[in-house]
């Protein structure tokens, strides 16, 4: 028998029910030492609900059938959710956290010489987290860290408990390229050191760079697994070749664009954090039917300009003009035409909703806030504004608990829609969402700018293929302007370092051919 090859853990004919409902049915999983094995799949598919089993841990009240085994006793699974703060204590410092953990394992050592030890090993799982300057970590709190650098924590905390296998869940979303770039190095040298990692992911490029086997879920099943490379090549079942055929959008031409008075336009905007100058726009402008795609690294200022325009970061200064006249800084001191000229779309549509309160209300309700409308005439527009969107009466009366995420997401364009808005602003909107999913939203947004002569669109994104659906690309990095331009410009032209380097970096995740994969292909991992 070929030890090297023998799973860490493995799972045969895994069902897990919730009120008679399979979530999970007939998976069977092989996670061997050393390698990376992806799972992916739509929301809703089954990967996180696999992904825990193998921590042992399962949705309250499951019902669960079939096999978890394990290679030893004494084998264990770390968890590195998508959102890490969850996991971490907000009041302990980095040091505390982790020391706990290295304390246990120096207590054979004499007293004296305990805590230099247990400093070492935490600076060495840090370190071996891909995590920059871990001596300066220790001192900070969670919530002063990057979403990136908790996720690194979190995966120190694995590293020191001796994780013979690491579960990453969805590390990808809402990261730029370059974050993205990190990530992939991250994990692969964690399979490099022989430990296995099961990457839960709907992100098909980080798949690609760093992937050795792949399943392929969908509603709770394994439609398709094998090796990554022949899944890329020659994919059997319907749903694979949708997932990996869907086409990038072309670069938006500009003749339908009204080339006369801009109808949203910034002129020396400079935000704060406090004390902490984090923007700097000189000049921006949005005309009429345009879509303008503001991209850039997490933590570029992106959202902060989005929530400036839309009023809900106040701490700014500069101008904002909204068909040549002032624009409020605050939604407080903006009537209610500005409100409903200016429509915001958030990233986590779930938090934007009433979990208590049926879809189809809380869209009216716009309406009836912004325009004065009666509640039958809104309700009736609020429910044919959905059925355009492709969401049925049915979907409409449900609770937001209910629905899909993509879902959710045209259940929040609708509601912004409802206010007949001349600007709106897409936060992110794409970025938890599978590739069919995201797609399908994208020529829907595509078709709202084409279909409404009077409704431009900002769309804020850290991923350079949504950019695309944009006609001007304006680009950030740490707070600055750097670029701006015509899409095709932008993405076949840059002109700025950092925007180069968001290029060369977004291509060489599509190419999966990049250097820390061949690295550790070349190490054995």
């Amino acid at each position: 028998m070929n030890h090297e090859t023998d799973p860490v853990v493995e799972l045969r004919d895994l069902r897990v029910e919730i009120d008679g409902r399979a979530i999970v049915d007939g998976v069977n999983l092989r996670v061997p030492p050393g390698k990376v094995t992806a799972i992916v799949g739509a929301s809703g598919s089954g990967k996180t609900t696999t992904g825990l089993a193998l921590l042992g841990e399962y949705p309250p009240g499951a019902r669960v059938t079939g096999e978890i085994r394990r290679a030893g006793t004494g084998d264990l699974v770390g968890y590195v959710p998508q959102h890490p703060a969850a996991v971490l204590n907000p009041a302990r410092r980095i040091s505390a956290l982790l020391q706990d953990i290295a304390r246990p394992q120096v207590r054979h050592l004499p007293r004296a010489e305990r805590r230099t030890a247990a400093r070492a090993l935490v600076l060495r799982a840090l370190s071996d987290a891909q995590l920059a300057d871990p001596a300066a970590m220790l001192r900070r709190h969670p919530h002063q860290l990057s979403g990136g650098q908790q996720q690194r924590v979190v995966l120190a905390q694995a590293l020191l408990l001796g994780a013979r296998v690491v579960v990453a869940d969805e590390p990808t979303t809402g990261q730029d390229a370059l974050t993205k770039s990190r990530i992939v190095e991250q994990l692969a040298a964690v399979a490099a050191r022989g430990i296995a990692v099961v990457l839960l992911s709907h992100d098909l490029d980080v798949v690609r760079a760093l992937a050795d086997e792949v399943l392929v879920m969908r509603a709770g099943r394994v439609v398709e697994s094998g090796p990554a490379e022949r899944l890329w090549r020659a994919p059997r079942h319907e749903w694979t070749r949708r997932l990996l055929d869907v086409q990038r959008p072309s670069p938006q031409e500009g003749t339908n664009v009204d080339d006369g008075q801009a109808v949203l336009r910034v002129r020396d905007l400079t935000a704060a954090h406090g004390r902490t100058t984090v923007l700097r726009v000189p000049q921006l402008a949005l005309r009429a039917r345009e879509c303008l795609a503001v991209v850039g690294r997490s933590g570029s200022g992106k959202t902060t300009l989005a929530r400036c325009l839309a009023g809900l970061h106040r701490d700014h200064d500069g101008e904002l003009l909204l068909d040549g006249g002032a624009l409020p800084r605050s939604l407080r001191h903006r009537d209610r035409a500005q409100l409903a000229a200016v429509q915001y779309v958030f990233q986590d549509a779930r938090a934007a909703f009433d979990e208590h309160r049926a879809i189809l209300g809380q869209v009216a309700r716009t309406a009836i806030r912004l325009r004065g409308a009666d509640d039958r005439t809104a309700t009736e527009e609020a429910s044919a504004t959905l059925g355009r969107l492709g969401l049925s009466t049915e979907l409409a009366h449900r609770l937001p608990g209910e629905l899909s995420g993509g879902e959710l997401q045209r259940a929040a364009l609708a509601r912004a829609l409802l206010a007949r808005p001349r600007i709106l602003i897409c936060d992110e909107i794409t970025s938890g969402l599978d590739t069919v999913t995201r797609r399908a939203l994208l020529d829907l947004l595509a078709g709202l700018v084409g279909d409404h002569d009077d409704l431009s669109l900002v769309l804020v994104t850290h991923d350079l293929d949504t950019a695309r659906l944009a006609h001007r690309i304006a680009v950030l990095d740490a707070g600055e302007l750097v670029e701006q331009g015509p899409t095709e410009q932008i993405l076949t032209r840059p002109q700025h370092p950092f925007t180069i380097s968001l290029m060369e970096t977004t291509a060489h995740l599509v190419s999966g051919d990049g250097s820390t994969v061949t690295n550790r292909s070349a190490a054995g991992g």
